[in-house]
């Protein structure tokens, strides 16, 4: 257990980022099952209202830090791709 007050305190605060952190993950996770469902339900009008929440939370949780650019980029992009494949069809 930390001693000094500095450690305390970054106790305190790594203790806060990791709620936030799992918390937004868990989000995103969720919300792209619900993309998937959506998809493999064949319903389009569903497929896009949910990508675009879908888009908001791996926005926030790249803006924040929990999930790297990269990474939400490549995840937006490949979520979008198969809702866009899925309407053509």
């Amino acid at each position: 257990m930390a001693t000094h007050k500095s450690a305390i305190k970054r106790a305190r605060q790594n203790k806060k980022q990791r709620e936030r952190n799992v918390s937004i993950k868990s989000k995103i996770k969720t919300s792209v099952k619900k993309v998937l469902a959506a998809i493999g339900s064949k319903d389009s009008q569903e497929a896009k209202s949910t990508l675009i929440k879908v888009i908001s939370h791996i926005n926030k949780g790249a803006s924040k830090g929990v999930v790297c650019k990269n990474t939400a980029s490549r995840k937006i992009s490949r979520l979008a791709k198969k809702v866009n494949l899925m309407v053509q069809n």
